[in-house]
């Protein structure tokens, strides 16, 4: 910085040739100085002001902003939640074999109340309690005159329901939107989509999960954004579950049932075309779980996968498909059927006495257990134990359900002899309705092992090989029999050429002490057409009592045969199945001259 001198000498010297005073010359310089510094401290100053009014004004700017957001926030109760995270509410289609929606996404809203800004806080009780009968009048008061600052009413409003609660007009009831679960069809299915509900919650926002089903097994699945639009294909069939179902719930009514299952199954891959458990629920208001009783009386349980049964006759046929395969017997190898067959302190007897002997056809058509022990002996527990495990009776079935997977075969705990011959005939192995079904695809389809499964899979590759197609025809040919002229007669379906087994197993107590005997699981394992099979169907039902007649009748040819016969009836055109005259057996052909 250059200072002006006070005394410049070359004024100093001017002003002196003209007689003037030198200090006035000082003076002016030193004023000059002293203002130029005021005008510099002064702007100086005036910057300084300047930003700190900038400062001011941004940081005031922020606040305010702050201030009004929070002013039009909807308030929540505070939750704990992981930072950044948001609640993802949409979540894929559900649909059946044919694209018909079984489960889809439904925008609603949800209610809740802001009490301090209430008007009328006993109005709105009055009114909510006419709404909505299932809330109190005098909690809802307590609520709304209490401290609380924030209160749900409904998680989920209908439409007219939402116009009812605006029509009040409180302004401290509102409303902030919701994404919910929709299940068109109700009832249909229920136990295979098993329901969803709400995970974390905000007043803008609900994250929607499954809780059962299938909902509950491809949770990950259907909640991926980057699938959302691609809808999750079942092999179900929409119109073929609808019919199963109604014969299904009739049947079990005339048969006074207790419970039914019913499962239709593609011999070829494993579909599960239809399937269904009585009693059911509506999955749109899922009961809560039973907290009390028996887990079978309630309508969440679903029989066809969490049913555990011992499923008497109809594991027959398993035994005398491995004899045949083993080369321990033929169709027409005579058996000792004398009853009673004693093992020790044991008898084992046959519903009827059937005389000294039987074919090994006649023993299935006959359903003896006598026979039916005889050849198990013939094959031993080592091997039985095998070809069973080989069909999947060892583990818990693999459908896509949540379910499923809890619910394991119960096995003897020393397979003994005994154990041996009373599996052969459905005692003392305990298992599922769809265990059986794929057992039954396994000896229907030519000998591959069947995997059940609930998703759209034409092209599934066929299972390992269980028994040879020639074994598989034979058997074929058995169950044929059974129904044309044996215990399953009523089960017999013109144009269809059904196949299949009985099975009535008394049912044991449940603290163990043996069985009921005025209490049956009756089942009936069938095919068709049983020449060329397609479809498995198995029904199941529990302590049914047929009592058309004198005597009150349980046997599964009495109670879950005509059922069973009524479904085919029903759903095979649906399915696209034409009636067909069956083909006869072919004589023997010789070359004769002309």
């Amino acid at each position: 910085m250059i200072r002006t001198p006070l005394r410049p000498l070359a004024r100093i010297l001017e002003a002196r040739n003209r007689g003037e005073n030198p200090d006035a010359i000082e003076r002016e310089n030193i004023r000059l100085r002293h203002e130029d510094m005021r005008d510099r401290a002064r702007r100086r100053a005036e910057g300084r002001l300047l930003v700190l009014a900038v400062m001011f004004f941004a940081a005031f700017g922020v606040v305010g902003g702050r201030m009004a957001v929070l002013a039009s926030t909807e308030p929540a109760e505070p939750r704990t939640s992981v930072a950044g995270a948001q609640i993802q509410a949409q979540r894929a289609d559900i649909v059946d074999r044919e694209g018909r929606i079984l489960a889809t996404n439904f925008d609603t809203h949800s209610l809740y109340a802001q009490p301090q800004q209430m008007v009328d806080p006993e109005n709105a009780a009055e009114k909510l309690a006419a709404i909505f009968p299932d809330l109190e009048r005098e909690e809802l008061l307590k609520d709304f005159t209490g401290k609380r600052k924030f209160l749900w009413i409904k998680r989920k409003l209908s439409p007219e329901q939402k116009q009812a609660v605006h029509d009040i007009g409180e302004p401290g009831l509102l409303f902030g939107p919701r994404e919910m679960r929709l299940y068109p069809n109700g009832k249909l299915a229920a136990h295979v989509l098993g329901g969803a509900g709400f995970g974390r919650e905000g007043v803008h926002a609900a994250e929607v999960i499954g809780v059962a089903g299938i909902e509950r097994f491809y949770d990950e699945r259907l909640r991926d954004p980057a699938r959302a639009h691609e809808p999750l294909t079942l092999s179900l069939d929409l119109s073929v579950q609808a019919a199963m179902e109604r014969v299904l719930y009739g049947g079990m009514k005339i048969m006074n049932a207790k419970g039914a299952a019913g499962i239709l199954m593609d011999v070829h891959t494993g579909e599960v075309v239809a399937v269904a458990s009585l009693p059911d629920f509506d999955p749109n208001d899922r009961p809560a779980p039973p907290v009390s009783g028996r887990p079978g009386d309630s309508p969440l349980f679903n029989r066809a996968v969490q049913g555990v049964y011992e499923l008497g006759s109809t594991f027959k046929v398993f035994a005398v498909a491995q004899a045949l395969e083993l080369g321990l017997v033929s169709p027409s190898t005579m058996i000792d059927t004398t009853s009673p067959m004693t093992w020790g302190r044991f008898r084992i007897r046959d519903f009827h006495n059937y005389g000294p002997e039987l074919s090994v056809t006649k023993v299935i058509v006959k359903s003896s257990n006598v026979g039916t022990a005889r050849m198990a002996m013939e094959i031993g527990g080592t091997r039985q134990r095998a070809f069973l495990e080989k069909l999947g009776f060892m583990e818990p079935s693999p459908l896509e359900i949540s379910e499923a997977s809890r619910s394991k075969p119960l096995l003897p705990k020393n397979w003994s002899e005994l154990s041996t011959m009373t599996i052969s005939y459905g005692h003392g192995l305990s298992t599922t309705p769809m265990h059986l079904a794929a057992g039954y695809a396994t000896i229907a389809n030519g000998g591959r092992r069947v995997t059940p499964t609930l998703l759209r899979s034409p092209d599934a590759e066929p299972g390992e090989r269980v028994i040879s197609a020639q074994t598989s025809a034979a058997m074929r040919k058995m169950l044929r029999e059974v129904v044309s002229e044996g215990t399953a007669s009523l089960g017999e379906v013109e144009g269809y050429a059904v196949g299949g087994k009985t099975g009535t197993a008394d049912k044991p107590k449940e603290n163990g002490g043996g069985y009921y005997k005025d209490k049956v699981i009756a089942t009936f394992a069938s095919m068709f057409p049983a020449h060329d099979p397609k479809y498995v169907l198995v029904v199941t039902l529990d302590e049914p009592v047929e009592t058309s007649g004198d005597q009150p009748r349980r046997t599964a040819g009495w109670t879950a045969v005509p059922i069973a016969a009524e479904i085919i009836r029903r759903v095979a055109p649906l399915m696209g199945l034409r009636p067909e005259i069956e083909p006869g057996e072919l004589a023997d052909i010789r070359q004769t001259s002309n």
